[in-house]
Protein backbone atom coordinates (compact mmCIF):
# COMPACT_ATOMS: atom_id res chain seq x y z
CA UNK A 1 0.00 0.00 0.00
CA UNK A 2 1.44 3.36 -0.60
CA UNK A 3 1.61 6.08 1.66
CA UNK A 4 2.42 9.26 1.90
CA UNK A 5 4.72 11.75 4.12
CA UNK A 6 2.82 13.71 6.94
CA UNK A 7 2.06 16.96 5.90
CA UNK A 8 -0.60 19.71 7.36
CA UNK A 9 -3.96 19.27 6.15
CA UNK A 10 -5.09 21.73 3.79
CA UNK A 11 -7.22 23.49 4.83
CA UNK A 12 -10.13 26.67 3.43
CA UNK A 13 -10.92 29.17 5.19
CA UNK A 14 -14.17 28.47 4.41
CA UNK A 15 -13.72 25.02 6.39
CA UNK A 16 -12.03 26.88 9.34
CA UNK A 17 -14.83 29.22 9.26
CA UNK A 18 -17.45 26.20 10.35
CA UNK A 19 -15.06 24.21 12.44
CA UNK A 20 -14.71 27.04 14.54
CA UNK A 21 -18.71 27.46 14.09
CA UNK A 22 -19.04 24.28 15.39
CA UNK A 23 -17.38 24.82 19.18
CA UNK A 24 -20.50 26.76 19.64
CA UNK A 25 -23.97 24.75 19.58
CA UNK A 26 -25.52 27.95 20.09
CA UNK A 27 -24.06 29.42 16.60
CA UNK A 28 -26.70 30.42 13.88
CA UNK A 29 -24.44 30.62 11.11
CA UNK A 30 -24.93 34.47 10.39
CA UNK A 31 -21.14 35.19 11.92
CA UNK A 32 -19.91 32.38 9.49
CA UNK A 33 -21.36 33.69 6.71
CA UNK A 34 -20.64 37.46 7.07
CA UNK A 35 -17.36 36.02 7.25
CA UNK A 36 -17.49 34.33 3.76
CA UNK A 37 -18.79 37.58 2.10
CA UNK A 38 -15.49 39.15 4.12
CA UNK A 39 -13.40 36.70 2.54
CA UNK A 40 -15.14 37.19 -0.92
CA UNK A 41 -15.02 40.85 -0.61
CA UNK A 42 -10.67 40.22 -0.18
CA UNK A 43 -10.49 38.39 -3.22
CA UNK A 44 -11.96 40.86 -5.46
CA UNK A 45 -9.70 43.65 -3.70
CA UNK A 46 -7.17 41.85 -4.37
CA UNK A 47 -7.75 40.66 -8.09
CA UNK A 48 -7.85 44.40 -8.68
CA UNK A 49 -4.69 45.35 -6.82
CA UNK A 50 -2.56 42.67 -8.19
CA UNK A 51 -4.09 44.10 -11.82
CA UNK A 52 -3.96 48.07 -10.44
CA UNK A 53 -1.29 49.65 -13.18
CA UNK A 54 -3.16 47.44 -16.33
CA UNK A 55 -6.61 48.33 -15.12
CA UNK A 56 -5.93 51.86 -15.13
CA UNK A 57 -6.68 52.18 -11.50
CA UNK A 58 -4.35 53.72 -10.29
CA UNK A 59 -3.51 57.19 -8.70
CA UNK A 60 -5.97 59.70 -7.39
CA UNK A 61 -9.11 60.57 -7.97
CA UNK A 62 -10.70 64.32 -7.43
CA UNK A 63 -12.55 63.44 -4.94
CA UNK A 64 -11.37 63.67 -1.21
CA UNK A 65 -12.79 61.52 2.03
CA UNK A 66 -14.00 63.03 5.02
CA UNK A 67 -10.58 63.00 6.57
CA UNK A 68 -9.45 66.09 3.86
CA UNK A 69 -7.10 62.90 1.95
CA UNK A 70 -7.28 62.48 -1.63
CA UNK A 71 -9.06 59.57 -2.56
CA UNK A 72 -7.27 56.58 -4.72
CA UNK A 73 -9.13 55.33 -7.27
CA UNK A 74 -8.02 51.88 -5.64
CA UNK A 75 -9.99 52.93 -2.43
CA UNK A 76 -13.20 54.17 -4.18
CA UNK A 77 -13.53 50.41 -5.92
CA UNK A 78 -12.70 48.97 -2.63
CA UNK A 79 -14.84 50.60 -0.46
CA UNK A 80 -17.95 50.07 -3.16
CA UNK A 81 -17.55 46.09 -3.37
CA UNK A 82 -17.72 45.42 0.24
CA UNK A 83 -20.82 47.76 0.78
CA UNK A 84 -22.53 45.62 -2.16
CA UNK A 85 -21.53 42.43 -0.80
CA UNK A 86 -23.13 43.36 2.21
CA UNK A 87 -26.10 45.42 2.07
CA UNK A 88 -28.83 42.61 1.28
CA UNK A 89 -27.60 39.60 3.34
CA UNK A 90 -29.40 40.37 5.86
CA UNK A 91 -26.84 39.90 7.96
CA UNK A 92 -25.38 43.39 8.45
CA UNK A 93 -27.98 45.89 10.12
CA UNK A 94 -25.80 49.14 9.39
CA UNK A 95 -21.97 49.62 8.07
CA UNK A 96 -19.58 52.93 8.79
CA UNK A 97 -16.47 52.81 6.22
CA UNK A 98 -13.00 55.29 7.01
CA UNK A 99 -14.31 56.96 3.24
CA UNK A 100 -17.61 57.86 4.66
CA UNK A 101 -18.52 60.72 6.99
CA UNK A 102 -22.09 59.50 7.83
CA UNK A 103 -22.84 55.68 8.64
CA UNK A 104 -23.55 53.57 5.57
CA UNK A 105 -27.59 52.27 5.73
CA UNK A 106 -28.87 49.99 4.81
CA UNK A 107 -31.30 49.70 2.22
CA UNK A 108 -34.92 49.99 3.44
CA UNK A 109 -36.41 47.28 1.06
CA UNK A 110 -33.61 44.64 2.49
CA UNK A 111 -34.15 43.44 6.49
CA UNK A 112 -31.70 44.57 8.71
CA UNK A 113 -29.28 42.03 10.49
CA UNK A 114 -27.73 41.23 13.32
CA UNK A 115 -24.53 42.39 12.95
CA UNK A 116 -22.77 45.89 12.73
CA UNK A 117 -19.57 45.96 10.12
CA UNK A 118 -17.17 48.87 10.73
CA UNK A 119 -14.38 48.91 7.72
CA UNK A 120 -11.16 50.79 6.45
CA UNK A 121 -11.27 49.52 2.53
CA UNK A 122 -7.68 50.42 2.00
CA UNK A 123 -5.43 51.35 4.31
CA UNK A 124 -1.84 52.55 2.82
CA UNK A 125 -3.80 53.32 -0.27
CA UNK A 126 -0.81 56.21 -0.82
CA UNK A 127 1.47 53.57 -1.35
CA UNK A 128 -0.49 52.01 -4.28
CA UNK A 129 0.99 53.96 -7.02
CA UNK A 130 4.86 52.62 -5.83
CA UNK A 131 3.30 48.85 -5.19
CA UNK A 132 3.99 48.87 -1.70
CA UNK A 133 1.61 46.63 0.72
CA UNK A 134 -1.99 47.73 1.24
CA UNK A 135 -4.83 45.72 3.45
CA UNK A 136 -8.24 46.20 4.33
CA UNK A 137 -9.61 46.44 7.93
CA UNK A 138 -12.48 44.73 9.42
CA UNK A 139 -14.40 45.28 12.71
CA UNK A 140 -17.21 43.24 13.35
CA UNK A 141 -20.16 44.22 16.41
CA UNK A 142 -23.40 42.79 17.47
CA UNK A 143 -26.19 45.05 16.99
CA UNK A 144 -27.25 46.75 20.21
CA UNK A 145 -30.54 48.99 19.29
CA UNK A 146 -33.47 46.55 18.79
CA UNK A 147 -32.93 43.25 16.00
CA UNK A 148 -35.74 44.25 14.22
CA UNK A 149 -34.67 47.70 12.94
CA UNK A 150 -31.52 49.48 11.18
CA UNK A 151 -28.63 50.03 12.97
CA UNK A 152 -27.58 53.56 14.38
CA UNK A 153 -24.38 54.84 15.92
CA UNK A 154 -25.37 53.57 18.82
CA UNK A 155 -24.59 50.26 17.45
CA UNK A 156 -20.81 51.67 15.57
CA UNK A 157 -19.82 53.14 19.45
CA UNK A 158 -18.69 50.06 21.17
CA UNK A 159 -15.48 49.35 22.57
CA UNK A 160 -12.99 46.89 21.85
CA UNK A 161 -13.94 44.81 24.51
CA UNK A 162 -17.53 43.93 22.77
CA UNK A 163 -16.13 42.94 19.43
CA UNK A 164 -17.50 39.64 17.83
CA UNK A 165 -14.89 38.95 15.13
CA UNK A 166 -11.58 41.57 13.35
CA UNK A 167 -9.82 40.42 10.48
CA UNK A 168 -7.55 42.31 7.99
CA UNK A 169 -6.09 41.60 4.55
CA UNK A 170 -2.69 42.19 3.40
CA UNK A 171 -2.09 42.74 -0.45
CA UNK A 172 1.44 42.24 -1.02
CA UNK A 173 3.35 39.40 -2.58
CA UNK A 174 0.64 37.16 -1.67
CA UNK A 175 -2.74 37.77 -0.36
CA UNK A 176 -3.40 37.22 3.43
CA UNK A 177 -6.29 37.24 5.14
CA UNK A 178 -5.69 37.13 9.15
CA UNK A 179 -8.60 36.76 11.10
CA UNK A 180 -10.31 35.98 15.13
CA UNK A 181 -13.76 35.33 16.53
CA UNK A 182 -11.60 35.71 19.85
CA UNK A 183 -10.33 32.07 19.74
CA UNK A 184 -7.00 32.61 18.89
CA UNK A 185 -5.57 34.63 15.08
CA UNK A 186 -5.69 32.59 11.91
CA UNK A 187 -4.17 33.59 8.62
CA UNK A 188 -4.78 32.09 5.39
CA UNK A 189 -2.93 32.46 2.22
CA UNK A 190 -4.51 33.19 -1.05
CA UNK A 191 -4.22 30.78 -3.76
CA UNK A 192 -4.81 32.76 -6.82
CA UNK A 193 -4.89 29.60 -9.44
CA UNK A 194 -7.68 28.42 -7.02
CA UNK A 195 -9.53 31.52 -5.61
CA UNK A 196 -8.94 29.96 -2.49
CA UNK A 197 -7.80 31.09 1.03
CA UNK A 198 -5.57 28.13 2.24
CA UNK A 199 -4.84 27.96 5.99
CA UNK A 200 -1.30 29.13 6.20
CA UNK A 201 -0.41 30.30 9.77
CA UNK A 202 -2.61 28.97 12.32
CA UNK A 203 -2.69 29.99 16.01
CA UNK A 204 -0.69 33.13 15.57
CA UNK A 205 1.76 33.81 18.71
CA UNK A 206 3.79 37.39 18.82
CA UNK A 207 6.93 35.73 19.26
CA UNK A 208 9.63 37.14 21.84
CA UNK A 209 12.22 38.16 21.83
CA UNK A 210 10.91 40.84 19.55
CA UNK A 211 12.90 41.50 16.48
CA UNK A 212 11.25 45.06 15.48
CA UNK A 213 10.25 48.62 16.02
CA UNK A 214 8.12 50.64 13.52
CA UNK A 215 7.53 54.22 13.94
CA UNK A 216 7.97 57.60 11.10
CA UNK A 217 11.49 59.25 12.69
CA UNK A 218 10.65 62.13 10.07
CA UNK A 219 8.65 63.22 13.20
CA UNK A 220 10.51 62.89 16.07
CA UNK A 221 11.40 66.50 16.68
CA UNK A 222 7.29 66.88 17.84
CA UNK A 223 7.31 64.05 19.87
CA UNK A 224 6.89 64.02 23.58
CA UNK A 225 9.83 64.09 25.86
CA UNK A 226 8.48 60.13 26.98
CA UNK A 227 8.51 58.92 23.22
CA UNK A 228 11.59 60.71 22.35
CA UNK A 229 13.37 58.45 25.65
CA UNK A 230 11.17 55.38 24.94
CA UNK A 231 12.31 55.00 21.07
CA UNK A 232 16.45 55.72 22.44
CA UNK A 233 15.61 52.60 25.00
CA UNK A 234 14.61 50.82 21.38
CA UNK A 235 17.75 51.82 20.13
CA UNK A 236 19.50 50.86 23.05
CA UNK A 237 21.49 54.01 22.59
CA UNK A 238 22.13 54.26 26.45
CA UNK A 239 22.96 50.73 26.83
CA UNK A 240 25.61 49.15 24.78
CA UNK A 241 25.41 46.03 26.53
CA UNK A 242 22.19 45.46 25.25
CA UNK A 243 21.02 44.94 21.55
CA UNK A 244 18.83 47.31 19.54
CA UNK A 245 15.56 46.31 17.94
CA UNK A 246 15.85 46.51 14.23
CA UNK A 247 14.36 49.05 12.62
CA UNK A 248 11.31 48.68 9.90
CA UNK A 249 9.05 50.89 8.65
CA UNK A 250 6.95 50.80 5.49
CA UNK A 251 4.11 53.89 6.02
CA UNK A 252 1.19 51.20 5.88
CA UNK A 253 -0.18 50.41 9.22
CA UNK A 254 -1.40 46.85 8.15
CA UNK A 255 2.39 45.95 6.95
CA UNK A 256 3.83 46.99 10.16
CA UNK A 257 1.78 45.48 12.12
CA UNK A 258 1.24 42.62 10.60
CA UNK A 259 5.60 42.12 9.89
CA UNK A 260 5.45 42.66 13.68
CA UNK A 261 2.91 40.29 14.43
CA UNK A 262 4.64 37.26 13.02
CA UNK A 263 8.33 38.58 13.82
CA UNK A 264 7.48 40.25 17.28
CA UNK A 265 8.12 44.21 17.64
CA UNK A 266 6.35 47.18 18.31
CA UNK A 267 4.46 49.51 16.03
CA UNK A 268 3.98 53.22 17.59
CA UNK A 269 1.84 56.34 15.90
CA UNK A 270 2.54 58.53 19.04
CA UNK A 271 0.71 61.60 19.62
CA UNK A 272 3.00 64.93 18.51
CA UNK A 273 2.97 68.55 18.64
CA UNK A 274 0.72 68.65 15.57
CA UNK A 275 -1.63 65.61 16.55
CA UNK A 276 -1.79 65.79 20.17
CA UNK A 277 -4.92 63.66 20.55
CA UNK A 278 -2.98 60.90 17.80
CA UNK A 279 -3.79 60.68 13.93
CA UNK A 280 -4.89 56.75 13.68
CA UNK A 281 -8.97 56.43 13.60
CA UNK A 282 -9.79 54.55 16.69
CA UNK A 283 -13.02 52.50 15.45
CA UNK A 284 -11.82 51.52 11.95
CA UNK A 285 -7.63 51.11 12.55
CA UNK A 286 -7.29 50.80 16.26
CA UNK A 287 -9.76 48.37 17.86
CA UNK A 288 -10.02 45.82 15.32
CA UNK A 289 -6.28 45.74 15.39
CA UNK A 290 -5.71 45.64 18.69
CA UNK A 291 -8.23 42.64 19.28
CA UNK A 292 -6.32 41.15 16.42
CA UNK A 293 -3.05 41.63 18.66
CA UNK A 294 -4.37 41.15 22.18
CA UNK A 295 -5.75 37.53 20.60
CA UNK A 296 -2.14 36.69 19.48
CA UNK A 297 -0.83 37.17 22.81
CA UNK A 298 0.45 40.85 22.44
CA UNK A 299 -1.23 44.46 23.60
CA UNK A 300 -2.04 48.00 22.22
CA UNK A 301 -2.21 51.03 24.26
CA UNK A 302 -3.00 54.62 23.57
CA UNK A 303 0.28 55.47 26.03
CA UNK A 304 -2.33 55.63 29.18
CA UNK A 305 -4.24 52.52 28.84
CA UNK A 306 -5.86 49.68 26.55
CA UNK A 307 -7.08 50.68 23.55
CA UNK A 308 -9.38 48.15 23.60
CA UNK A 309 -11.24 49.83 27.10
CA UNK A 310 -11.42 53.11 25.37
CA UNK A 311 -15.44 53.84 25.01
CA UNK A 312 -15.67 55.72 21.48
CA UNK A 313 -17.11 59.21 21.00
CA UNK A 314 -17.49 59.98 17.29
CA UNK A 315 -17.14 57.53 14.12
CA UNK A 316 -13.66 59.21 12.94
CA UNK A 317 -11.96 59.62 16.83
CA UNK A 318 -8.55 59.54 16.40
CA UNK A 319 -6.00 57.94 18.76
CA UNK A 320 -2.18 57.25 19.26
CA UNK A 321 -1.35 53.67 18.79
CA UNK A 322 1.67 51.58 20.61
CA UNK A 323 0.79 47.87 19.46
CA UNK A 324 2.84 44.45 19.84
CA UNK A 325 4.22 42.82 22.02
CA UNK A 326 2.99 43.41 25.75
CA UNK A 327 6.53 44.29 27.40
CA UNK A 328 7.49 46.65 24.77
CA UNK A 329 4.07 48.44 24.89
CA UNK A 330 3.88 49.01 28.74
CA UNK A 331 7.31 50.18 28.86
CA UNK A 332 6.23 52.80 25.97
CA UNK A 333 3.54 53.73 28.72
CA UNK A 334 6.18 53.77 31.55
CA UNK A 335 7.72 56.21 29.60
CA UNK A 336 5.32 58.31 28.90
CA UNK A 337 4.30 58.25 32.71
CA UNK A 338 7.37 59.40 33.76
CA UNK A 339 8.39 62.33 31.32
CA UNK A 340 4.95 62.99 29.43
CA UNK A 341 4.86 66.59 28.06
CA UNK A 342 1.54 68.76 28.22
CA UNK A 343 -0.34 67.67 25.44
CA UNK A 344 0.07 63.95 26.55
CA UNK A 345 -1.61 65.32 29.62
CA UNK A 346 -4.66 66.64 27.79
CA UNK A 347 -5.16 63.67 25.87
CA UNK A 348 -5.41 61.35 29.17
CA UNK A 349 -7.51 64.12 30.86
CA UNK A 350 -9.76 63.86 28.02
CA UNK A 351 -9.85 59.95 27.05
Amino acid sequence: MTSFPPEPPLITIERHILQQQGHHPEATGRLTQLLYDIALAAKLIARETTRAGIANILGATTSENVHGETQQKLDVFADRVIFRLNDHTGRVSVMASEEHDELLRIPEHHKPGYYVLIYDPLDGSSNIDVNAPVGTIFAIHRKRTPEDGHGTVQDVLQTGTELVAAAYVIYGSSTMMVYSTGEGVHGFTLDPSIGEFLLSHPNIRIPSPPQYYSVNHAYQRDWGEGVRRYVRWLQALDDPQREPLSHRYIGSMIADVHRNLLRGGVFLYPPDRKHPHGKLRLTYEAQPLAFLCAQAGGYASDGVGDILKLQPRDLHQRVPVFMGNRELVERAEAFIREHGDEWVAQYAAQR
